[in-house]
């Protein structure tokens, strides 16, 4: 192996620039499965003292290290603190907001200060682990769509957008306002451990997207670009990771003015679509369906893997990982049978 990491692929790809080395990028990894990669079990760590908290730092920085990746990924997410949040990311039966009494009753205020108690510990200690010629990628997880499903639910906010126009359109200006008061904050104390922001925010199915277009343009995208605004006035690329079939308002996201997009699926359409689409205005982060990093043999993946890199090059900037992310569920040798084969294409890794 000869490698040197250097967080500038990551830029260059990010700014739709062809990197000079295939980046190697996702959007999450478990901890769990670098511990069976590695054979140290370290995820619980992160709920520890300061202690434990820089030695799973140290452990988690030094697998992407060893890996071949040149950015960390890493964000602490609005809705984990949330008062009466999780009916989107934990199934939470009953809403925290369903009508406008609610709303109105909602602790708005304490929002920054819980996020910052809770997680600025996690920002510091993953910049003390930062090996040399490394950045992180990520920062304030969660967009505003996601925000506001986490304390209405998607149903009972397609209920609130019907029965009180005025309600939906405040939750995401509400949504919008406390991410900015977060991010403004982010962006001052810790934007030099970060060579690239993004959140997440999935605004589609496999077929469509999850509200209509109209409601996307009216109520999320002029909050998606005060946001995007500020990383680019600190000299930063922003990436936008949403899953689905977002294809009717991608030129409305292009113009909010990110710099490259994450996430693919094969169903809805292959890596090689976004880039021969896109790549002429923004970068493309993804490339294998999570499926195939699921199943394929090595040898299968081999060829999957070969296909889409030769496909993509020479259209933009990309960065090669799983269309998605790496849960506790994927296998631990298919992912790394994923992170050799590229190595081995791009000449700094042999078996």
């Amino acid at each position: 192996m000869n490698f040197q990491p250097d967080y500038r692929h990551i830029v260059n790809a990010a700014y739709n620039r062809e990197a000079v080395r295939l980046p190697l990028y996702e959007h999450i990894v478990s901890a769990d499965v670098i511990g069976k990669i590695t054979g140290k079990d370290f995820s619980f760590l992160y709920d520890g003292d300061d202690n434990d908290i820089r030695e799973y730092f140290r452990l988690y920085c030094q697998f992407f290290r060893d890996y071949g990746y040149d950015v960390i990924p890493f964000e602490c997410c609005i809705g984990q603190i949330m008062p009466g949040a999780g009916a989107l990311g934990n199934c939470r039966i009953t809403p925290a907001i369903r009508t406008r009494a609610d709303f109105d009753a909602y602790p708005w205020d304490e929002i920054p200060d819980l996020f910052f108690e809770k997680n600025s510990r996690y920002f510091k200690a993953l910049s003390h682990a930062m090996p040399e010629g490394m950045k992180a990628v990520g920062g304030v997880g969660n967009g505003v769509f996601e925000i506001v499903q986490d304390l209405t639910g998607y149903q009972n906010l397609c209920y609130i957008s019907a029965d009180d126009e005025e309600l939906y359109s405040q939750l995401f200006q509400k949504a919008g306002q406390i991410s900015r008061l977060i991010w403004t904050r982010f962006l001052e104390e810790f934007k030099d451990t970060y060579c690239l922001l993004r959140f997440g925010d999935d605004l589609g199915y496999k077929s469509n997207t999850l509200l209509s277009g109209d409601d996307i343009r009216t109520h999320i995208l002029p909050q998606y670009r005060h946001i995007i605004d500020l990383v680019h006035a600190k000299g930063k690329p922003f990436l936008l990771h949403s899953c689905g079939c977002i294809f009717s308002i991608m030129e409305d996201l292009i113009a909010c003015g990110i710099n490259a997009k994450h996430s693919n699926e094969d169903q809805i359409a292959p890596f090689p679509y976004w880039v021969e689409t896109y790549g002429d205005r923004i970068g493309n982060f993804g490339g294998i369906d999570l499926d195939v990093v699921c199943s394929a043999s090595r040898e299968e993946m081999k060829e999957y893997i070969g296909d889409v890199i030769r496909t993509c090059s020479g259209h933009g900037g990309f960065a090669f990982g799983s269309g998605n992310s790496i849960p506790d569920y994927v296998p631990a040798g298919g992912y790394v049978n994923m992170i050799e084969i590229v190595r081995e294409i791009r000449g700094d890794y042999r078996t």
